[in-house]
């Protein structure tokens, strides 16, 4: 069973920074196997929205222009925990922030995405 438990969310200034961690368990452990994790945000009103995403044998990609430069998605050799930094942080980046995985390849759409944590809370203010 695959499980996802997001951390490091926080209450922070505009302008500040924050690293949230999802780290995975229940992955095949073939190294080879396939599986793209990534990071979605829900802010109260607004539908989920896909920010980046990482390729268990390379590659990253971000789909949302307003966070490319500022956020950073990453993971760790193990392939086990995916980081996503966020700098410059803004009040509207605000919302729950979301892990998600799915096996194969990486896909924008949330629908996509099969696992899913409990999500973990930004809150920027101005």
């Amino acid at each position: 069973q695959v499980q996802l438990v997001e951390s490091g969310g926080d209450s922070v200034q505009a302008g500040g920074s924050l690293r949230l961690s999802c780290a995975g368990s229940g992955f095949d452990s073939n190294r080879n196997s396939r599986k793209c994790v990534g990071w979605f945000r829900q802010a109260p009103g607004k539908e989920r929205e896909g920010l980046a995403f990482v390729y268990s044998i390379g590659g990253v990609a971000y789909d949302t222009d307003s966070v490319e430069g500022r956020f950073t998605i990453s993971q760790d050799n193990d392939q086990n925990t995916v980081y996503l930094q966020m700098n410059s942080l803004e009040p509207e980046d605000s919302a729950m922030y979301y892990c998600a995985a799915k096996t194969g390849g990486c896909t924008r759409w949330a629908r996509d995405f099969g696992f899913w944590g409990q999500g973990t809370q930004v809150t920027v203010s101005s």
